[in-house]
């Protein structure tokens, strides 16, 4: 028997009013993306890793904005020592947090970057697990 909720719900699926029932996919995809960059940061030392991990909390908007700022001006300046293009798409990885069309380009950008190099994203051994030699 069904209770009055689930009739309205199949309803509501039938004639393509999905916003309800499509929020926990879009959770699913966030939660791929997060685990991309994750999975990403884990390959960089590990004063930057403590940086970028701070710096993608939400409550560090007011420091990532300018820092996103920064990096994509340093980006444009590469013919200077110290910069480099490596500066710009970590400026717009930062700014993508906050600005949805740049986190739908990030998101591309990932899907192809897996898509090239997946041992970049694969997860990390740990060690002394099955197999490891560690006698």
């Amino acid at each position: 028997m069904r209770t009055r909720g689930e009739g309205n719900a199949e309803r509501a699926l039938s004639r393509g009013r999905l916003s309800r029932v499509m929020a926990p996919s879009a959770d699913i995809a966030r939660a791929d993306h997060d685990r991309r960059l994750r999975r990403l940061t884990r390959r960089l030392p590990g004063r930057l890793q403590a940086i970028i991990r701070w710096l993608r909390k939400p409550a560090s908007r007011w420091a990532r904005i300018p820092a996103g700022v920064g990096l994509i001006l340093g980006g444009c300046l590469a013919i200077l020592p110290f910069f480099g293009l490596w500066m710009l798409p970590l400026g717009l990885i930062l700014l993508a947090e906050d600005i949805p069309p740049l986190r739908r380009l990030r998101d591309r950008a990932l899907d192809w970057l897996e898509r090239r190099k997946p041992h970049w994203f694969a997860a990390a051994r740990r060690a002394g697990g099955i197999g490891s030699s560690g006698e």
